[in-house]
């Protein structure tokens, strides 16, 4: 089936939605997710971030969709010419979705043990407006523990249910979820129940803003003042391949390892996750690929080959003469 983004054509197979045939293309067509995920099931839908505009349904109905849709719930269809960074109802309506999301959360980045890897900063970053035009009251939350190392502050939730659906199909017993309904949904346990399973501590690596925080790092350093490494370990719970983040030779924190989508790539256990903190308990593979455009990547100097071409060709676009060929 062939399919038309933002005029990059691209085969794909059937059932594939907008959105992985985007990011089948590259980053540069492929809209935000915040609640996507291509692991867990039934994810999407929710955040409404990933909206493209449909400019012709298929070949055999060229009529185009009347309003923009969620790429993530959206299936290709043979002949499809979507829309995305290059239509202007589109980018309007995402500032939308982006203002909507804001809403109630609080401007405490400073404080945000999420900041420097958080999505939501990013999306607000590029899609988002300089102010708000909310005038009300925010929801606030207490902050409290839902479990023996995770912090919740529903006051940062955007309830994108990641980390409920999470719990519901790589653990065995889930005890938190969605209580409530409209304005006063939140995040909770039932019946203060806590969360303790082998595999709970995944929920903090799915969530895509600062609501779920792991207490053990919580407020002990900045992302970009650490170094993250690739490494592994014999496990017998999971695949033991893992993110360390170092400061020095100091393990501060243990994370799974994310794909350029910001999306797990192996669950972890708890054990891997919490119970190892020290570099002699894992075999360090080398540095984690970090996008250059990210605060993380300063430092971090295997992106100087990189940076040296994208500066080259920028050169040459704008016609400048090399060092060595001035006269």
């Amino acid at each position: 089936m062939k399919v038309t983004i933002d005029g990059i054509e691209i085969d794909v197979p059937k059932g594939t939605t907008i959105l992985q045939a985007a990011r089948m293309i590259g980053p540069e067509v492929a809209p935000p997710a915040m609640c996507y995920h291509s692991k867990l099931k039934t994810s999407g839908g929710y955040c409404r971030t990933c909206i493209v505009k449909v400019t012709q349904g298929s070949a055999a109905n060229p009529t185009p969709m009347p309003k923009p849709v969620a790429s993530c719930r959206t299936e290709v269809m043979d002949g499809m010419v979507v829309e995305n960074f290059i239509n202007k109802e589109v980018l309007e309506a995402r500032k939308g979705v982006v203002e909507f999301l804001l809403i109630n959360h609080p401007l405490d980045c400073p404080v945000c043990d999420q900041a420097g890897e958080c999505k939501l900063q990013d999306l607000g970053y590029e899609n988002g407006a300089a102010s708000t035009r909310y005038e009300f009251k925010r929801r606030e939350f207490e902050v409290i523990d839902i479990g023996d190392k995770i912090k919740l502050h529903m006051n940062r939730c955007i309830l994108c249910y990641r980390c409920v659906k999470t719990a519901d199909q790589i653990t065995n017993d889930r005890v938190h979820g969605v209580i409530s309904r409209g304005d006063a949904s939140e995040i909770s346990t039932y019946i203060e129940n806590v969360i303790d399973n082998d595999f709970s501590g995944n929920v903090i690596d799915v969530c895509p803003v600062g609501a779920l925080t792991d207490k053990t790092f919580r407020f002990k350093q900045r992302v970009w003042f650490t170094k993250p490494v690739d490494a592994h370990r014999d496990c017998k719970v999971c695949s033991g391949k893992s993110r360390v983040w170092l400061k020095g030779e100091e393990v501060l924190r243990v994370t799974a390892r994310k794909d350029q989508w910001d999306e797990v790539e192996e669950f972890i256990c708890n054990s891997c996750r919490y119970d190892h903190k020290k570099t002699s308990d894992w075999v360090i593979e080398g540095p984690s690929p970090v996008n250059r455009n990210s605060v993380i990547s300063q430092n971090h100097y295997e992106h100087l080959n990189q940076l040296k071409l994208q500066v080259l060709k920028q050169q040459k676009a704008l016609g400048f003469m090399p060092l060595d060929k001035k006269p």
